[in-house]
């Protein structure tokens, strides 16, 4: 039998699960078996994955826009079905997204005084409330295990208890630890990047001696996640807390960004836990403070995802496809040398080298698309596909004059095209990385309009509901009950985000009760 902890039921530390699963569903599994099927289940499960291995045209946007997202993600080679339920293949090009997203965070973790280390995936033991997530290995060996394995879909547990043996005495805190790695969630619907049955994250976990310097690390945590979603993927979440209802079980704060999807529906990109102490004397984890005193630790926990990817691609993607912010780009400029006849290559491939080395050479993630088994027009809508943010096409005329046309992704046609730019190299790798800036801040500014044109502003119930049901964003003094929460919850299918970081100052007035309110929340529907 798994031991069990008792705590408050605890849904998801990434994103908390809005559907507790019946009984039925919360059954012991041998992964060893599983049957393949999709990204779903039924008829949906079937399609998502044809879509997933199908080369078709990309379904619009505004026409389906699920269809869209499943055709991007597999047109761009970002991943690919797995074998097992619920599970995805990332690709190359997908996981340098992931890698472009560890460079960043493991930089801002370590500045911070964070160490990276790892934990095992199984444990003997689980937190109570977690069970409809939960996978279990009952068989090792070819035997039944007397003790099953848990494998892992957070780390709040064996992190405890690391820490009760790793924590004496005031002067071993702050303990601050990261780690990079996959976990489980028996995930009923699942879709690639969002939810899927197993996925990468990194989780970060602290101790400290006093309550003040848990909060201020949850909140520099989540601050980290902000400026890498504003200043690295262009995308413009809204930083907050979350209410009581969907708060993480054994928090006694969570701290999160909430991401406007093309859709207008709401993502959970990242969240920050401060636990208190509930975790602490659940586990014993304790030290001796500088009076001689025994006290429980105060401890956080912080992760984000790779459904920080589907987040880039539904935030930013067009009907052409991928659009990569540069900075997030694993490739930021693509080289098509074009020709027709055998006289003219070599002189157009040898003039493209040497753009692609001088690129390189300043930092820029370039790439030479010198295959001759596909046409140039080919090549335009493949690496537009992959959402590669600048095109650089030379041709014979161009190796003529030195110059090079430069198409910019994110202006679709002749509008996005610029001819004879010098190939000299200070003059084009200025040209280029002023062109990178600009699509950069150009992603953002459009971001942030299509967020606050979708944000509406409401003072009674009717207008929130009237809002969430045209598909927007509502946004409204609260200061009502934990039922009037779950009321909204049922009748609109919104939740609250957040309470926003940022607060309009003066007397407010609770959209639901009419009574005093200090803060307004945001209503929306979610992933």
């Amino acid at each position: 039998m798994v031991a069990s902890l008792r705590l408050p039921s605890l849904t998801s530390l990434l994103f908390p699960a809005t559907t507790r699963y019946p009984a039925a569903l919360r059954r012991t599994v041998c992964l060893r078996n599983r049957p393949a099927s999709g990204f779903a289940s039924g008829t949906a499960a079937s399609t998502d994955a044809h879509r997933l291995r199908s080369k078709q045209a990309v379904t619009p946007r505004s026409q389906d826009f699920n269809a869209w997202y499943l055709d991007v993600i597999a047109s761009a080679e970002l991943a690919d079905h797995g074998p097992v339920r619920g599970t995805m293949v990332i690709r190359p090009y997908g996981y340098a997204i992931w890698e472009a997203i560890q460079e960043y965070l493991n930089v801002k973790f370590k500045e911070t005084g964070h160490s990276n280390m790892y934990f095992p995936q199984k444990e003997a033991s689980h937190v109570e409330g977690f069970s409809p997530e939960l996978a279990l290995v009952t068989v090792g060996g070819g035997s039944e295990l007397e003790e099953k394995l848990v494998v892992r879909p957070t780390s709040e547990t064996i992190v405890n208890h690391m820490f009760t043996q790793w924590i004496h005495s005031y002067r071993d805190l702050p303990l601050m630890i990261n780690q990079w790695v996959n976990v489980t969630r028996w995930e009923m619907r699942t879709k690639p990047f969002i939810r899927t049955l197993e996925f990468l994250w990194q989780e970060g976990h602290t101790a400290h001696a006093t309550p003040e310097e848990a909060e201020k690390e949850a909140k520099q945590m989540i601050e980290i996640y902000t400026r890498f979603a504003f200043e690295q993927t262009a995308i413009p979440v809204i930083g907050g807390r979350k209410s009581k209802l969907e708060t993480f079980a054994g928090a006694d704060k969570t701290y999160t960004i909430e991401a406007m999807m093309g859709d207008r529906k709401a993502l959970q990109a990242g969240t920050s836990h401060n636990l208190g102490q509930n975790f602490s004397r659940a586990f014993g984890t304790q030290f001796q403070d500088e009076n001689g005193e025994r006290q429980h630790v105060w401890q956080t926990s912080w992760a984000v995802s790779t459904r920080f990817v589907g987040g880039i691609i539904m935030t930013h993607g067009d009907d052409t496809g991928l659009m990569l912010p540069p900075k997030i780009a694993p490739i930021q400029v693509v080289i098509v040398p074009i020709w027709k006849k055998e006289t003219e290559k070599t002189g157009v491939l040898s003039a493209a080298s040497s753009v692609k080395e001088v690129l390189q050479a300043a930092g820029v993630r370039a790439k030479l698309d010198d295959t001759s088994e596909r046409t140039a027009g080919w090549k335009f809508n493949f690496w537009e596909m992959k959402g590669v943010p600048i095109r650089i096409e030379i041709g014979p005329r161009d190796v003529s004059s030195n110059c090079v046309v430069v198409s910019r992704r994110d202006i679709p046609g002749k509008a996005g095209k610029v001819f004879g730019i010098s190939m000299e190299p200070s003059t084009l790798v200025a040209y280029v990385k002023e062109k990178l800036d600009e699509i950069q801040s150009s992603l953002l500014e459009k971001a942030v309009s299509f967020r606050d044109s979708n944000i509406v502003d409401v003072n009674s119930y009717e207008e929130l509901k009237v809002a969430i049901s045209s598909g927007k964003w509502a946004r409204g003094p609260w200061s009502a009950s934990d039922s009037d929460e779950q009321r909204v919850k049922e009748e609109t299918g919104a939740t609250i985000r957040c309470f926003p970081f940022e607060q309009t100052q003066g007397i407010k007035t609770c959209l639901m009760t009419g009574n005093r309110a200090e803060e307004v929340a945001i209503f929306a529907k979610s992933y």
